[in-house]
């Protein structure tokens, strides 16, 4: 498949997890790679291990408006142009409403939705120049509430609204803004979680599985697929849309 043949695409978040399963993905539809995170190391070995024939890693603090600026230039001057963005990085920082800190709310709101606001504004400048481009917000069904995750069940809703809006700012200019709401996908974040909670990740994932229609829980390929397609031209008249990829657990 080459659907991404001649297309650059930058993944924020793309060291591990669903950032690098969709990275892996469109790497291997044809896509050039930019793959940014806190960590140049873990970048750049991300980035040599997607077999793309053009992959950089990028060091980037995607809630700091400098580091953004200075991702986004390294990635022009190599790889000469950005098609598409996907807008991944992400933490949590879990805890019940009246013992979360003030930092436990900054932290998780500047990552998802200053990140994502930060990152989309620099690619635009050159998405619109050339009339074509691609965002992909990485929302979850937390959006809709989840005990203990306040500050990122907010923070995913926030990117819904964000979604939609850039979908009617930017699409006059050829430019499709969608998100996808992941339920539950087995990454380190989720193996995290479980042991947080008190359960080792397999009884965690076992039980998640009991609770989704499918009898299953996800992976980053299932979420990698999904965005391979609503980052395609094939998906060309879907914007400001959210899907829920989730086995159904929320019906």
């Amino acid at each position: 498949m080459s659907r991404y043949a001649g297309r650059v695409a930058v993944v924020t978040g793309a060291a591990r997890g669903i950032g690098a399963g969709i990275a892996k993905r469109l790497a291997d539809e044809g896509a050039s790679l930019a793959v940014l995170d806190l960590d140049q190391d873990a970048a750049t070995a991300s980035a040599e291990s997607l077999g793309a024939e053009r992959a950089i890693g990028v060091a980037c603090n995607v809630s700091d408006a400098a580091s953004v600026e200075a991702a986004v230039s390294a990635v022009v001057e190599e790889l000469g142009k950005v098609d598409v963005l996907v807008n991944n990085a992400g933490i949590t920082r879990d805890n019940l409403l009246f013992k979360m800190t003030e930092d436990d709310w900054d932290m998780v709101m500047n990552v998802h939705l200053r990140g994502s606001f930060l990152m989309s504004r620099e690619v635009q400048k050159h998405m619109v120049q050339h009339k074509y481009g691609k965002i992909l917000n990485l929302s979850s069904t937390s959006a809709l509430g989840n005990r203990g995750q306040a500050n990122y069940s907010a923070a995913k809703a926030g990117l819904q609204g964000f979604t939609r809006t850039l979908a009617i700012e930017l699409g006059p200019f050829g430019i499709n803004v969608n998100a996808i709401a992941p339920g539950f996908i087995v990454t380190d974040m989720t193996d995290e979680t479980a042991r947080r909670v008190g359960f080792e990740p397999e009884a965690y994932r076992k039980a998640a599985a009991e609770a989704t229609p499918v009898r299953r829980v996800g992976y980053p390929e299932d979420i990698a697929a999904t965005a391979a397609f609503l980052c395609s031209d094939e998906a060309s008249f879907i914007t400001g849309q959210t899907l829920y990829v989730d086995g159904g657990a929320k019906i």
